[in-house]
């Protein structure tokens, strides 16, 4: 099948999304299906007000109807709510194509974060953009309850997975945390107010605080936090080392629908600690992580844990099982049932 992917997260952005998709779209093409992303790096492109490492695609219909039209797309995935997700959306609704979208992020709680307004004005836009869905994909069953209560649907599971190959127990640690008093309590991620990482960072937890990752938010913090070390963004076997190398993988967020890197750390042996909410209570298991409302607590937990439990869990997530729910979601061009309205 010949599969089109239009998205506003990829390359070079770094975050779950962007891995998402490359990781389903490696399993697609080994399954024996050609797969087109279309994506900023296409086109002309501004940076994101608020956050400049994100650029946006200076884009509209016809330009992305042109490559959508050129590689004689079978099925459309709609990955994203931003500029090249609302060009594809406009381009399928002119001309009746069914297509899927997913529902990556809490879209509405992050921009509420940024603005300050209602994250309820913003949902009124994520209904109407995933109305004409065929199918919108969620990874967890708390995202599912959330879209549906919101009127959103027909939703259909899409769960994600880990490169068992690159993110392993037995690889030794970071040389950067060679020699930090422990416990050492690692963040990875982007480096963003909506990633409630001062929550981390405030903990009062004896050990070494250490923070992988880049983002608007990472001048500010290293100003504010100069015992904790960060190390910037890291990728393939150096952030595998790093994950291998903390006593606790430690994810404070509140408003992810999934959280890849809890996985990446737990395939790595690594223990989890989280708060109790959408994310964590669908991703983690008792015996391997610690979820509290106090996140000092969940810390506490997680240190309890073996790291071989911790290992043999994050084993149990493959991106070939992700890659064959996304494929059963897809609605190929003249079959289904079309939700069209606009």
């Amino acid at each position: 099948m010949r599969i089109a992917i239009a998205t506003d997260a990829w390359t070079p952005q770094v975050n779950g999304v962007v891995r998402t998709l490359q990781a389903v779209t490696a399993e697609l093409v080994a399954m024996g299906h050609e797969v087109c992303v279309i994506a900023p790096d296409q086109f002309r492109t501004l940076p994101c007000p608020s956050y400049p490492e994100i650029r946006l695609a200076l884009t509209g219909r016809a330009g992305v109807g042109r490559r959508l039209a050129e590689f004689g797309a079978e099925a459309i995935h709609i990955a994203t709510e931003g500029p090249i997700g609302l060009a594809a959306r406009r381009h399928c609704m002119s001309r009746q194509f069914a297509f899927t979208t997913a529902y990556h992020t809490q879209f509405p709680d992050y921009v509420a974060e940024r603005t300050g307004m209602p994250a309820d004005w913003f949902w009124r836009y994520i209904r109407w953009f995933h109305g004409p869905s065929a199918a919108v994909l969620a990874s967890t069953p708390s995202v599912e309850a959330i879209l549906e209560a919101r009127g959103i649907g027909p939703v259909q599971r899409w769960g994600r997975g880990v490169d068992l190959d690159l993110f392993r127990p037995d690889r030794p640690g970071h040389p950067a945390l060679a020699g930090l008093a422990g416990p050492i309590l690692l963040y990875v991620g982007r480096v963003a107010v909506e990633k409630n990482i001062e929550a981390f960072l405030a903990c009062d937890r004896p050990g070494t605080k250490v923070v992988v990752g880049d983002g608007p938010a990472l001048a500010s913090l290293t100003r504010a936090w100069p015992a904790v070390h960060f190390l910037g963004a890291l990728h393939g076997e150096a952030l595998a080392s790093a994950y291998a190398g903390a006593d606790v993988f430690v994810f404070p967020s509140r408003t992810d629908t999934f959280g890849l890197v809890m996985i990446e750390a737990l395939a790595c042996g690594t223990p989890v600690a989280a708060f109790p909410v959408t994310g964590p209570i669908d991703v983690l298991a008792p015996g391997s992580s610690g979820m509290d409302e106090d996140l000092g607590i969940a810390i506490d937990k997680a240190l309890a844990c073996p790291r071989a439990a911790a290992a043999a869990y994050g084993a149990t997530f493959g991106w070939r099982r992700s890659a064959e729910q996304f494929l059963a979601a897809l609605v190929p061009q003249g079959e289904g049932k079309r939700r069209l309205a606009a």
